[in-house]
């Protein structure tokens, strides 16, 4: 006889590939998986920072690896990918460029998808001072991205795209009546 499976579990595989349609090139990017309370890492890692891409070129290539294995017994808190994009400047100082956030998806296979990413904006004075001197205004918490209430009250500026390419593996979904 067939023991019952312990939980359901979700493979991701991919990278974060590359950025654009930032205002300035030099970007690299922090990024996090935020999973709900019934969700359980098993292996690798669901954070991290990609490397700085130094080029000229309009496309920051990061080519960061993504692995992670996750295990669960509800589909509440589905995984969200977030992610931070920065900009390093030539005086060696980080700004801000945006935030974006995703949902991992739920079907397997491969999924190339876009990431679209926002900062938030300040008055008259706050975009004067970004413009000119560079910071700019940032979330006092990156929790504020799982929040729509939160979100909704946030006038934002349009940044770039990051794109990202994710192979999605479950298993024993189904045995859990859990419909992906």
């Amino acid at each position: 006889m067939r023991s019952r499976p312990l939980m359901a579990e979700l493979h991701v595989i991919g990278k974060i590939n590359r950025g654009h349609g930032f205002p300035e090139p030099r970007l690299f990017a922090k990024w996090n998986v935020h999973i709900g309370g019934g969700w359980k890492v098993v292996q690798g890692e669901i954070e991290g920072r990609t490397q700085t891409d130094l080029s000229d070129l309009a496309d920051a290539y990061f080519s960061h690896p993504v692995d992670f294995h996750l295990t669960t017994k509800t589909i509440q808190g589905w995984p969200r990918f977030h992610i931070q994009v920065w900009h390093f400047d030539k005086y060696g100082r980080e700004e801000l460029y945006g935030y974006g956030s995703v949902f991992i998806p739920t079907a397997p296979g491969d999924h190339m998808i876009k990431c679209h990413t926002w900062r938030p904006k300040g008055g008259f004075t706050d975009e004067l001072t970004h413009r000119f001197l560079g910071g700019g205004l940032q979330l006092q918490s990156i929790n504020t991205l799982d929040s729509p209430d939160d979100r909704m009250r946030l006038q934002t500026v349009a940044m770039g795209t990051v794109e990202l390419q994710f192979s999605v593996i479950t298993r024993n979904f189904d045995k859990f009546g859990i419909i992906a």
